[in-house]
This record gives structure tokens, sequence and C-alpha cells, in this order.
């Protein structure tokens, strides 16, 4: 297995998230939009989970151009945090306690949590990925 060639992908797959994150939930705010039987969230995490995805992208693929081990575990900083912001936002799909709530509506990609667990989950791995290549020397 090429370790750079995983890498470079799971590099991407991160961007991907972060990207379509700030797209799906960019727009939307506690007060606005807010479906039946989801929990609201801040639009802070959202712009966090923006600003810290794009600082750490930057500094990962710095960190893989000059291959400085230094810069990449600064930048798994930014992963870990951006992983758990993630995980956050993620759990707003969690039912809520009203009895009298409605079922949840589904958002306008797939049907309710599906694509936001697959990337926040995903980038989970993948960042216990960026760590052992960073922590083994594979970098």
């Amino acid at each position: 297995m090429e370790w750079s060639n995983v890498t470079w992908f799971l590099t991407a797959l991160g961007a991907v998230v972060v990207l379509l994150t700030r797209v799906r939930l960019g727009g939307e705010s506690a007060s606005e939009t807010r479906s039946s039987g989801v929990a609201s969230f801040s639009g802070a995490l959202v712009r966090v989970h923006t600003k810290v995805g794009v600082l750490t992208l930057l500094a990962w693929i710095a960190a893989l151009v000059i291959a400085r081990r230094e810069i990449a575990l600064v930048a798994l900083v930014g992963w870990w945090l951006l992983a758990i912001v993630g995980l956050l936002l993620l759990a707003r799909w969690l039912p809520s306690a009203s009895k009298h709530a409605k079922d949840k509506a589904t958002d306008a990609w797939g049907s309710g949590a599906g694509l936001s667990l697959l990337g926040h989950v995903g980038m989970v791995v993948g960042v216990a990925y960026f760590t052992f290549i960073t922590v083994t020397d594979r970098l």
C-alpha cells in the first residue's frame, strides 16, 4: 500500500467534509428552519468548524509537501478539534425529548443524517489514520 496516496485521498475527503458542512449548515441558525424532532445548533459552531477546517487543511498540506513532522503535529491538533466539532454538529440529529414533536424532517440532501454521519464518522477514522502516519514517521 502506498501511504502517500491514501494520505492525499483522505486529505481531499477532509476538505470535502469541511466544505459540505459549511454549505449544508451555513445558512441556518438556531431560530431559522428548525426541523421538528431535531435539536438546533449554534451558528458559531459552524463558523469554528469552517475556520479550523481551512487552517488545518493549509497546515496539513504544508506538512505533507515539505515533510515536516512538527507542522504535522500542530495540524493534528486541528484535525482532532475539527473531528470533535463535527461530531457535536452531528449530535443535532439526536431525537428531541418532546412528546408532542412531529417526526423528524429530512434535510434537502438525502434522508436525514446519513451524509453527515458518513462524513463526520469518516473524519474521525481519517484523523486516526493521520495520527498513525505522523506518529510512526510515515509522513
